[in-house]
């Protein structure tokens, strides 16, 4: 069976995809970013629940107090990348659970009502918007650069509060010089699917 969506697109969203590491210096406008959000946040989520938060991080001084938070590997790329973004899951989200998922509103507190229980669901929900977040940047005809290698306690302290927990950082821009690393491999289907 084939996909549906065009070969074009499958190689923009996925083939072609990898992290970029250089930039252009051309600017990410504020309208390129809410294209993104307004494509992105009809990817499905447990309960409808909203729990990604994302902090653009522009200003040359917030900037700086980004860098110093970064693993020394990614503080350049971080540094020069036209648009950077925190994305962070906000252990609060359950507080929007009534108007998001109107089926069942006291899901707010007969489900989400535990704060454990609000961190794990919030921590794998606003990862998984994260990955649509990144799908989308690509589809935007940019390139995104998510990084883990951070000190996360550390953004946490200097951007968020004791609400939001720190998932990454996404450098994004047009790709610069030499941006790709080689395609690293990839497991086969028969190494990750297994048929019970």
């Amino acid at each position: 069976m084939s996909l549906v969506l065009d070969p074009a697109a499958q190689d923009l969203l996925f083939r072609e995809a990898r992290t970029a590491n250089t930039f252009t210096d051309e600017p990410v406008t504020d309208e390129q970013v809410q294209a993104i959000y307004d494509l992105v946040k009809y990817g499905p989520t447990a309960f409808n629940q909203t729990p990604l938060r994302i902090t653009l991080v522009r200003s040359p001084e917030a900037r700086e107090r980004l860098v110093k938070h970064m693993a020394e590997g990614n503080r350049a790329k971080t540094a020069t990348a036209p648009l950077v973004a925190i994305l962070s899951a906000d252990n609060e989200f359950h507080e929007e659970l009534p108007q998001l998922f109107p089926a069942f509103p006291q899901a707010k507190d007969a489900i989400f009502g535990e704060r454990p229980v609000r961190e794990a669901s919030a921590t794998m929900n606003a990862a998984l918007q994260a990955a649509y977040f990144i799908v989308g940047v690509r589809a935007a005809g940019l390139a995104a650069g998510p990084m883990t290698g951070l000190d996360f306690e550390g953004v946490r302290k200097e951007f968020l509060d004791d609400d939001h927990t720190p998932l990454m950082v996404v450098n994004i821009g047009r790709p610069g010089e030499n941006a790709w690393y080689p395609r690293s491999p990839r497991l086969s289907y028969d190494e990750v699917v297994t048929t019970v």
